[in-house]
């Protein structure tokens, strides 16, 4: 799969997250089995609870498209300072599994694009954002 400028995408889905409590600003895009691009962004709530990590609002995108079966899923955060520390959670890893996703980019501030393990091979990293 070219992953070229996928990581770069998600930067631009990161730019319309909703995130005024964090101000961590992640987008994803995954891409379907037809090689579809579907974008997301994090949406937070004042109930932390119920929060939308970026990479569910693009799966849950997709999957209200029809799509069942996702080939990869490129994440990215705006804020990272450089640091590439944009790891899907726990949640969303389990979701990715459920989904089929053989690859992951990964891609920080103004970062490249950089491989990451399938969603069942990723460390159980939690978020690495210092909070300013």
């Amino acid at each position: 799969m070219n992953t070229d400028g996928l990581a770069a995408e998600a930067r631009r889905a990161a730019l319309r997250s909703y995130s005024p409590y964090s101000r961590f600003r992640v987008g994803a895009v995954v891409v379907d089995s037809e090689g579809r691009r579907h974008t997301g962004a994090n949406v937070e709530n004042a109930a932390y609870g119920s929060s939308i990590c970026a990479e569910a609002t693009a799966i849950s995108g997709a999957v209200a498209r029809g799509v069942r079966r996702i080939e990869g899923v490129a994440v990215a955060c705006v804020d990272a300072d450089g640091v590439d520390n944009a790891y899907p959670c726990g949640n969303c890893r389990q979701l990715m599994n459920e989904f089929g996703v053989e690859w992951v980019v990964g891609g920080a501030g103004g970062g490249s694009e950089v491989p990451r393990p399938p969603p069942s091979g990723l460390p159980p990293q939690g978020h690495l954002k210092k909070c300013t």
